[in-house]
């Protein structure tokens, strides 16, 4: 492992008088706004009973039609604190907008592990028709905190032409409002579409990281090469004098490394994971802590 201040190689000067560079900010700050109920509710094609999801992947590996990968944190309605074990069941329509209503496919439930992270891989659904107008792709959720009920909605993806003429993806105000439930996707360099959606919810939860603090404390710049194999290597900035530390975490929310612990000034750093040969191939979470406060986090893929 190694760590490096980035600030005094690139400016050729003595740490002790380098400067922290100014802090990047992210272009679309998340808001804390909770989660709404669809105005489609459960709709017609939903099974008790599904599966808990393997390995992080509701659709396997010939499932026709384009990658993608869902992840976010489960968070309490102040965005103060994150929300484990919370139960999030998901069914779509496969490429075809086809519903598998015999059987469980492109069915699944993942549980919030003990950071409040989700994630699971799938295809983005596929579109059919809701009388003489087609519905925007979307997947179906019932997401049940621990202790407290659950919520119905659906997600749907930004630049889909259907959304303005769908009478639920179109709301914008009100219980049903589903503007902070159409989320931007990026393309990895593997092809794969990505998305970030954070649960707002009630529930009772654990203090980990509130939305933003990361502003002013410090944040995880970049991970990469993404999907990684043998190195990673990890660029963030500490705003603050303080103790810091870089973990990584597992889908389970176990900690399968701590790459540095120690007492930085505001600068850019950077570390290196070379994770053990035995670390299993999928998802992990770099995550920042600023004074025993995790303020940031980043998703990156293990692929061997």
């Amino acid at each position: 492992m190694r760590n490096t201040s980035l600030a005094a190689l690139s400016l050729g000067i003595l740490p002790s008088i380098a400067k922290a560079t100014e802090p990047l900010k992210p272009n679309s700050p998340i808001l804390c706004d909770e989660s709404t109920e669809d105005a489609y509710g459960q709709g017609p094609f939903y099974k008790a009973n599904a599966p808990s999801i393997q390995n992080d992947i509701l659709a396997n590996s010939n499932e026709v039609g384009t990658r993608l990968i869902l992840s976010g944190q489960v968070l309490n309605l102040a965005c103060s604190e994150v929300i484990p074990n919370t139960e999030i069941d998901i069914w779509h329509a496969n490429d075809a907008g086809e519903y598998d209503n015999s059987g469980y496919n492109l069915r699944g439930k993942a549980i919030s592990n003990s950071q409040g992270f989700y994630v699971f891989e799938t295809i983005k659904p596929g579109l059919y028709l809701n009388g003489s107008t087609y519905r925007p792709s979307h997947f179906h959720f019932k997401i049940t905190p621990p202790n407290f009920p659950t919520l119905i909605t659906q997600l749907y993806f930004a630049g889909d032409p259907h959304i303005a003429t769908d009478a639920a993806a179109s709301l914008t105000t009100g219980t049903f409002d589903a503007s902070n439930r159409i989320i931007p996707l990026t393309t990895n360099v593997n092809g794969v579409l990505e998305g970030t959606w954070d649960i707002v919810i009630n529930g009772d939860g654990i203090s980990l990281s509130a939305n933003n603090i990361h502003l002013d404390k410090g944040m995880i710049y970049s991970a990469s090469p993404n999907p990684f194999n043998n190195r990673l290597e990890i660029k963030y900035g500490v705003f603050q004098q303080a103790k810091v530390s870089v973990f990584v975490y597992n889908i389970e929310g176990k900690i399968v490394a701590e790459l540095n612990k120690q007492q930085l000034n505001p600068q850019k750093y950077e570390v290196i994971w070379e994770p053990d040969s035995n670390l299993a191939n999928g998802h992990y979470f770099i995550a920042l802590q600023i004074n025993d406060l995790q303020v940031h986090y980043m998703k990156v893929i293990r692929k061997k």
